[in-house]
């Protein structure tokens, strides 16, 4: 593996939201993420012919959902499991889909790189307010009188959620360290292809004694990737959505497309309100996080313009203020 190391590589880190490998209208079948990992990792590949040094994160929105589901309709014949359990089972599966998709890539195009996917957990404060507040909303729907029974017989937290029906509610605590930050870089300074962070990581807290203990909460999977692209000292972070470019007055008759930015740019736009706090808001947060702390470019884009985005043809593009605001 020696021969694979490089010091003059870029560091990069992508992120993607689960639903890259559960789209709308599908049903979340296997072979559907397997199909929707090998489009992805396709895209993806853009940065392995670059030569890049390649750390991948997901979220897990769609697949946690659907384990909740499959363990919840399984109580009575075998145990529940807990929803840090459930993050690590699907940052396995999904690191299998994603892992595989790029060994198959990488052996088609005679590319010399390993890849590997690491379970990581991310060291939250136990006194973080979250867990006193939560308000992240997990699982399915349910009607008045199902949540009326999860709160009775599992004391869980509920709300009505836009008048569409109930869901649980869990903390979102903010994520402090990536325990496994280390292995990761030195595995992707190796060459390997580290796929990590699913799901925004496994959250634990720290004992009394100093041990590790899981915890049923989320962590947004943005603000960790971002925390992690400063830990492995990444000088790039791509965050994926659906859309190729981000919007100021999304959806009004005078939206515009955002070309090149500036922090304290963004910073404006984020104190206007333009970035709601459940969709476009932890990404611009986790934009400013990343060049606060010493990041040099960040883009949002879609997998499907990779290509163009990193010739600068498309997405949205950030940087610190010492390198201009004018837009593409």
């Amino acid at each position: 593996m020696n021969d694979l190391f490089r010091s003059d590589r870029r560091m990069v880190l992508v992120a993607m939201g689960g639903n890259a490998l559960i789209r709308a209208g599908q049903s979340g079948t296997i072979s559907e993420q397997e199909r929707n990992a090998d489009q992805l990792v396709s895209c993806l590949m853009s940065l392995v012919r670059r030569d890049d040094n390649l750390v991948v994160t997901h979220g897990n929105g769609p697949q946690v959902g659907i384990q909740m589901i499959r363990h919840e309709n399984s109580r009575e014949a075998c145990p529940p499991m807990p929803l840090d359990v459930l993050v690590a089972e699907t940052q396995g599966n999904m690191g299998y889909f994603l892992q595989q998709a790029f060994l198959n890539h990488v052996r088609h195009e005679a590319i010399p790189r390993y890849v590997t996917t690491v379970m990581t957990q991310v060291i939250v404060d136990r006194n973080d307010p979250a867990f006193k507040t939560p308000n992240k909303p997990v699982g399915r729907f349910l009607s008045a009188e199902q949540a009326q029974d999860r709160i009775e017989r599992y004391d869980w937290k509920m709300v009505e959620d836009a008048g569409r029906g109930w869901r649980r509610v869990v903390p979102s605590p903010k994520p402090l360290k990536v325990i496994q930050r280390h292995v990761i870089r030195h595995a992707a300074l190796e060459g390997v292809i580290v796929i990590t962070c699913g799901g925004g990581g496994i959250p634990v807290w720290i004992k009394e004694d100093g041990d590790y203990e899981g915890i049923e909460a989320v962590i947004d999977k943005d603000l960790s990737s971002s925390m992690l692209a400063t830990q492995v000292r990444a000088e790039e972070l791509i965050i994926l959505m659906p859309e190729p470019r981000v919007y100021i007055n999304f959806g009004k008759p005078d939206q515009r497309a955002l070309g090149r930015v500036a922090l304290s740019e963004l910073r404006g736009y984020q104190q206007q309100g333009h970035f709601p706090p459940g969709n476009m808001g932890p990404k611009a947060e986790a934009v400013i996080n990343f060049l606060e702390n010493g990041g040099r470019h960040a883009i949002i884009t879609s997998a499907e313009q990779i290509d163009a985005a990193l010739e600068g043809r498309e997405g949205t593009h950030f940087y610190p203020d010492d390198k201009g605001n004018a837009r593409l």
